[in-house]
């Protein structure tokens, strides 16, 4: 069951007036009720140390992208790539337990880990390309990319266009070869049909781009020695 993003918005405005919510699966349901509400960010720091075992305390990932960097992600995002991968409508190696366990089913805590998860700091060193192609790349970002991600890859929270700035470029370049290859079926349509004739030139060199697009300064670290505060 893969979750319509067009849907889920319709669901969030039906809940947030109040209003009797239509016969949608219980999952669309607490997707929608989780974007509405207020997260409390002490909550969330207490659900986000399970997802730190992985992501660490800084929510950096590792540079190698075995694991993304989740820190500055925003929060509408992170509510349905949880959800998604609860439904099965997204697979992530190691991911599914994590994602299954009781103490992140409420639509409360969705929102709770959620919103701490989009206040963390972002790093200033993630892993990038050869860096050898960019003008190609750039001009492929403007083509094809920019209209969803953004002009500096920032995304869309309203819209659940994922931040992908400054994210790992190993890890942007194995989610890339997933979606052409249509092993990861939660994205837009769109966005397969778009990429469906890259070649590896055009896929290395767009996302060493994208992973060299930089977060706003008020959403990255002041150097790769920043520690979380709230771990001490």
């Amino acid at each position: 069951m893969q979750i319509s993003i067009i849907k889920v918005t319709l669901l969030a405005l039906v809940l947030a007036l109040g209003l009797a919510p239509p016969s949608w699966s219980a999952a669309e349901e607490g997707m929608a009720a989780a974007i509405n509400l207020k997260p409390n960010m002490y909550d969330g720091l207490v659900i986000f140390r399970i997802c730190a075992k992985c992501h660490y305390e800084e929510g950096w990932g590792q540079r190698s992208g075995l694991f993304p960097q989740l820190a500055g992600q925003h929060a509408k995002v992170t509510i349905k790539q949880l959800v998604d991968v609860r439904e099965r409508n997204r697979e992530t190696a190691g991911m599914d337990h994590f994602a299954m366990l009781r103490e992140i089913g409420e639509p409360q805590v969705l929102a709770d880990v959620a919103g701490y998860i989009s206040s963390i700091l972002m790093t200033p060193n993630p892993g990038q390309g050869a860096g050898t192609d960019l003008a190609h790349g750039e001009r492929l970002y403007n083509q094809y990319c920019a209209a969803c991600h953004g002009e500096q890859g920032e995304g869309d929270n309203d819209l659940f266009y994922p931040r992908i700035q400054g994210q790992h470029y190993q890890y942007l370049l194995r989610q890339f070869k997933w979606i052409y290859r249509k092993e990861r079926t939660n994205v837009q349509p769109g966005m397969v049909s778009a990429i469906s004739d890259f070649t590896q030139r055009d896929t290395e060199a767009v996302i060493d781009y994208i992973s060299r697009l930089k977060p706003p300064k008020e959403k990255l670290a002041p150097s790769v020695k920043w520690r979380n505060p709230d771990f001490e």
